[in-house]
């Protein structure tokens, strides 16, 4: 031969006369051959130096054909290799069981050499083949992350955005959305424990509500500046004015997701924009929805939002302790009643409120958030 393959085949054979003649022949194809007497010595070299596929005689003293396969099967190094039965056994059972234990093909003794050449050659490209669609699959899968990155990056830069668009009308946003944010993370994760949430709270999702929940308030950008900004409680009036921005914030996020309707964070971001303002007995607003009609994200925000107003200093009333935020929320208080939130969202935050504490300790900030429409009339 004019040329060294660069593919190493293993001959495992216990007959010599057996073993030189597969040696000599594979090798005059310009193989390189490595060949061995028993199966205990074969693992050893494989595992240290993984050949590109195994002949394998199943007749031999110490360990069978058969054993070996399955060693070779056991161990992450060599349980690709392809591995060709050369047997002098015809029995349709011995053939079962060498595909049984792993073995892709078999041949029988006495063999022709052409059907061993014409065997080991399919082998060879199918394992060729089979690693290129392999690399091919990394390199897709590579891909597919970096676009899928760069999609959540602008995702973020849509949010951010956003947040700013809402930020400009209002200068006392301070640290509000940053801690309705870790508040809605915390409290999706303590819901996932619950087995009326887990299939639908995944990774995905708790990302989703994190991200998404900095745009419940978007559609304050359409409230006049005379309510927007009022320094005090609304009257009746005014709150109905105020309550518009959900249906404004709606809308325009309504508008984005007809153009991309698979878009799992803007489908989220939607149902908290639109309807973090229902009450679980159906009586918030906009749309009256009742109990699980109401999207699992928006009964987040919720009991989120209303933590966040009660804590906060307003012109017209101190802020509330946590163990007070705490109890009105649990048992009502003249704003709030237990009906008006999912009673499974609030044992979650229940059993995670000191983390709520947490976390406010830690995004507290010296500016006012906005104005919650649950404060007012």
């Amino acid at each position: 031969m004019e040329f060294e393959s660069s593919e190493r085949i293993m001959v495992v054979d216990d007959t010599p006369a057996n073993l030189d003649l597969l040696v000599e022949m594979l090798r005059s194809q310009g193989y390189r051959v490595q060949a061995f007497p028993r199966g205990q010595l074969a693992i050893q070299a494989a595992l240290r130096n993984p050949p590109n596929l195994i002949l394998l005689d199943i007749s031999m003293p110490e360990m069978s054909g058969f054993e070996v396969c399955r060693r070779f099967k056991a161990e992450a190094k060599t349980r690709d290799i392809p591995v060709i039965f050369i047997s002098a056994l015809t029995e349709t059972a011995d053939k079962v069981e060498a595909f049984a234990v792993g073995g892709v093909d078999y041949v029988s003794k006495p063999f022709q050499f052409e059907e061993v050449q014409a065997r080991v050659a399919t082998h060879l490209r199918l394992r060729r083949l089979t690693a290129e669609l392999e690399s091919h699959k990394r390199r897709l899968e590579e891909r597919v992350d970096e676009q899928v990155r760069e999609i959540a990056e602008s995702q973020q830069s849509t949010i951010r955005a956003l947040v700013r668009l809402t930020s400009s009308r209002d200068d006392d946003t301070g640290k509000h959305i940053e801690r309705t944010q870790a508040f809605c993370r915390a409290l999706a994760l303590a819901l996932r424990q619950d087995p009326r949430h887990a299939q639908v709270i995944d990774d995905a999702f708790v990302g989703h509500v994190y991200h998404a929940s900095a745009l419940h308030d978007l559609g304050k950008v359409g409230i006049p500046d005379a309510v927007l900004l009022k320094r005090g409680p609304l009257t009746r009036d005014e709150f109905e004015i105020m309550k518009t921005h959900v249906a404004i914030g709606a809308k325009t996020l309504a508008s984005v997701l007809a153009q991309y309707p698979r878009n799992s964070y803007l489908s989220i971001g939607l149902e908290i924009c639109r309807h973090h303002h229902e009450r679980w007995d159906g009586s918030g607003y906009p749309d009256g929805l009742v109990g699980t009609d109401i999207p699992l994200s928006a009964r987040i925000m919720a009991v989120v939002d209303v933590y966040d107003a009660l804590r906060t200093k307003r012109p017209y009333k101190g802020p509330a302790g946590h163990a007070d935020a705490v109890r009105i929320l649990l048992t009502g208080d003249d704003r709030t009643r237990p009906g008006h939130f999912d009673p499974s969202v609030l044992r979650g935050f229940e059993s995670i409120e000191a983390e709520f504490a947490s976390i406010y300790s830690e995004l507290d900030a010296s500016l006012t958030p906005p104005v919650s429409s649950e404060a007012n009339p």
